[in-house]
């Protein structure tokens, strides 16, 4: 099943009031962008966010799966999508460990 629209623009605007969020397609699905950084999937209308040792203190108790063949475990976000100041503090103290987001190298 794929995701569609309507979802990704839920969980968008449930994160809209604290985050500079935006949603990309990516292979069909798509990856949801905050400061250049890619924290999290949307992948058969489910949300997936990349793994850290702060997202995990957080949540406490940790559901992890693949959001698709081949991919590496992510964080499963699914009880809790409503409560948008919860799920925005998840992906703020999320995004605050991941990496700044590569330079791409000038061509020319």
């Amino acid at each position: 099943m794929a995701t569609t629209p309507s979802f990704v623009d839920f969980v968008t605007g449930q994160l809209a009031g604290a985050l500079d969020v935006s949603a990309k397609k990516l292979f069909g699905e798509y990856g949801l962008y905050a400061g250049g950084k890619l924290f999290g999937l949307v992948c058969d209308n489910q949300l997936f966010l990349k793994p850290t040792k702060a997202g995990r203190a957080f949540l406490g108790e940790v559901v992890e799966q693949a959001p698709y063949d081949g991919a590496k475990p992510a964080f499963l976000i699914d009880d809790k999508l409503e409560d948008s100041r919860w799920l925005s503090e998840l992906v703020g103290v999320s995004l605050a460990e991941l990496p700044a987001p590569k330079a791409k190298p000038v061509k020319g």
